[in-house]
């Protein structure tokens, strides 16, 4: 089991909705995205593969939006 940086405590696996800042005026909120959260403080770490991912679906957001909302999928 993976700890948490800030305070020691144990990492679990949930979902959150996050959101993400991709130009001066967009913003996007990945719903549903797996992330590993700390039990005791508000920390949580997003794995590699699932950034990957996501990265992959911030790329293609139309920037002319000031929000979108976006499913987060695998």
């Amino acid at each position: 089991m993976i700890e948490c940086t800030m305070c020691g405590s144990k990492l679990k696996s949930t979902r959150t909705d996050l959101p993400f800042k991709v130009s001066d005026t967009t913003i996007v909120i990945l719903k549903n995205l797996p992330v590993l959260q700390c039990n005791n403080c508000p920390e949580y770490v997003i794995e590699d593969e699932v950034f990957e991912q996501a990265e992959k679906m911030l790329a293609e957001v139309d920037v002319a939006a000031e929000l979108e909302v976006i499913r987060y999928a695998a």
